[in-house]
């Protein structure tokens, strides 16, 4: 049975839904309405990684409550951003601010949502490490050569481990695993189910929209059982596809590099200690548009998963790789996990 908030939030959800070109409609307040709506802050903060040896830029969203109640703790969500993106992505383009404000406004538990500087690092540890010095060269990148050219390319480490540790220390965040999930688009949402299953200490919840989730999956397409992986050099660059310029950096040249960073194999892993009965498993949800170039991948990962046992929600919906989609979905991704963290 629902909760009364999640019944509000789910009435809420048509309205998010319904904005222009596919993205989050703003409650407004009319005469004799109701009340107005409130809003949560957004602030940039710049802080030391350990992990990668530079400061990175950060984006917080605080809930509206955050500086009138100032006892409170909330729960933490992170937000990945995509590939060739940045920190104020989900808020510039994905309107992730007005969107919670919406939700928050028709009942749903109040959060702090962090949006960190991911470069194109697809936030794991690299392979290799990249080439600090053709990186500083570049005159044509617009990101500072000291923040995107880092020296360490643990960028899983960054995430699970600075970027929580910072957060924790300088917002009042409910300092707990059972309270905390990730949440990422594309390169993100590879990020969010990695990360969710690496640090299952860290994260409770994950969730993907449009993930890169099968890296290995060459076919068929559209999907269809026996899957087929890449094996060799030449096959896992016709798996990667566009992305292996970054790809061949982030898992290597063999299949020994990639399935260790496979969100599969990594899945089938943690399962095994799961059963063992020494953690537990993060909740998982990822959805992708019908349209998109990676929805071969989403359906294996959910073919991997059902064959495992291991509990999830996967969605199709029409659309693509795009802006629209996200836009639209999020509001899903945002119920799911507040209702793992806020509702326990």
């Amino acid at each position: 049975m629902r909760t009364v908030w999640q019944r509000r939030l789910a009435a809420c959800l048509l309205v998010v839904g319904s904005g222009v070109a596919g993205g989050a409609a703003v409650a407004t307040a009319q005469p004799g309405a109701g009340p107005v709506l409130r809003q949560g802050t957004v602030r940039t903060d710049t802080f030391w990684s350990p992990s990668l040896g530079v400061k990175k830029a950060l984006v917080v969203y605080l809930p509206p409550s955050y500086h009138t109640n100032t006892r409170a703790r909330y729960p933490l969500l992170v937000y990945l951003h995509g590939r060739t993106g940045n920190e104020r992505n989900w808020v510039d383009a994905g309107r992730l601010d007005r969107t919670m404000d919406s939700l928050v406004h028709a009942g749903a538990p109040e959060a702090i949502i962090a949006m960190p500087d991911g470069d194109d690092g697809w936030y794991a540890t690299w392979n290799q490490l990249g080439d600090a010095a053709a990186c500083r060269a570049d005159t044509v990148r617009r990101e500072p050569a000291e923040r995107f050219c880092v020296p360490w390319t643990r960028y899983d480490d960054y995430i699970a481990r600075d970027l929580v540790s910072y957060l924790d220390g300088h917002y009042r965040t409910i300092a707990l695993r059972a309270h905390r999930g990730i949440g990422g688009l594309s390169m993100g949402g590879y990020g969010a189910m990695t990360l969710a299953l690496q640090y299952p200490d860290v994260f409770a919840a994950a969730a993907s929209h449009s993930g890169v989730l099968s890296p290995r999956y060459l076919g068929p397409t559209p999907y269809a059982s026996p899957p087929r992986y890449a094996n060799t050099t030449a096959e896992l660059q016709a798996a990667a596809r566009t992305l292996w310029s970054d790809l061949r950096w982030v898992m290597g040249k063999d299949t020994i590099g990639w399935n260790a960073r496979d969100p599969g194999r990594m899945a089938q892993r943690l399962q095994s200690r799961a059963a063992a009965g020494q953690l537990r498993l993060p909740q998982l949800m990822f959805d992708v548009g019908v349209d998109d170039a990676y929805v071969n991948q989403n359906r294996d990962l959910h073919a991997t998963l059902l064959q495992l046992g291991i509990a999830h929600q996967y969605a199709e919906w029409p659309g693509g790789h795009s802006w629209r989609y996200w836009q639209s979905h999020l509001p899903e991704s945002l119920q799911f996990l507040l209702q793992q963290l806020a509702g326990r």
